[in-house]
């Protein structure tokens, strides 16, 4: 039983991959219309979105002339805090009310991404936004608020800048490669699901190898409908022409 069951997931294998080779234009143009799609959705439709990005390291000393090794491990350890008081409401709202900004304090925070460097204890802030010239003064707004207030809160000397927030020059977002390849990916899977799940579903007897694999019967003989159906049209062109003279 074991062999039988492997040889029909063989011989249905076998015809899957016959039945997608033979709808292979149906697939390519299908992933042709999609990754069109993706590209003009990307290109037209979505808005461009800009980032820039502004460093910060901060650092507090126990000992006003030199920094011990108890400064950089306990700078180390309260990273976390000054990511979140850089994106707390009263340097957010301070922002917004320098710049005029026309949102809220919430839409703002969804604006700003802070993000510790990798084995570093320098602070990364990031800032989206449509217009780029606005992305790169938030970021400045933001990184002055923040300083003020980190030093208030955490009572420390300062707060370096490590890096002034740059001018995007180009979006970060949407990618418009990315949503091509995505739409031609997308394309080729839901046209190849769509054939396969339809030849699944179809139990009509096509061949006479469906008869014996499916009934248990043998065919003695098959007649080509098509060239049957071929021959009456060429028939019935005749008569009407035979009519004609």
């Amino acid at each position: 039983m074991n062999n039988r069951e492997n040889d029909e997931m063989e011989i249905d294998l076998k015809e899957i991959c016959c039945l997608l080779l033979d709808r292979i234009g149906i697939i390519c143009l299908s992933a042709v219309i999609l990754a069109a799609a993706g590209f003009i959705v990307s290109r037209f439709v979505m808005t461009p979105q800009y980032v820039s990005e502004t460093q910060i390291y901060v650092l507090s000393r126990q000992n006003e002339n030199n920094v011990t090794y108890s400064d950089l491990q306990m700078g180390s350890q309260l990273i976390n805090d000054y990511a979140v008081l850089i994106k707390s409401r009263t340097v957010l709202e301070e922002v917004v009310r320098e710049l005029n900004l026309e949102m809220s304090a919430g839409a703002l925070g969804n604006k700003i991404s802070v993000n510790p460097l990798t084995d570093t204890r320098i602070l990364s802030i990031t800032v989206t936004d449509p217009n780029p010239e606005t992305a790169r003064s938030i970021a400045d707004a933001v990184q002055a608020a923040a300083a003020v207030h980190i030093k208030e809160v955490m009572d420390i000397e300062a707060v370096n800048v490590v890096a002034a927030a740059s001018l995007p020059t180009a979006p970060s977002s949407p990618s418009v490669r990315r949503y091509t390849l995505m739409g031609g990916v997308i394309g080729v899977v839901l046209s190849a699901g769509i054939i396969v799940v339809r030849f699944l579903l179809d139990d009509t007897i096509k061949t006479p190898d469906n008869v014996e694999r499916y009934l248990g019967m043998s065919t003695l003989a098959s007649i080509p409908m098509a060239e049957e159906e071929g021959k009456k049209k060429k028939g019935r062109r005749r008569i009407h022409r035979g009519h004609g003279r």
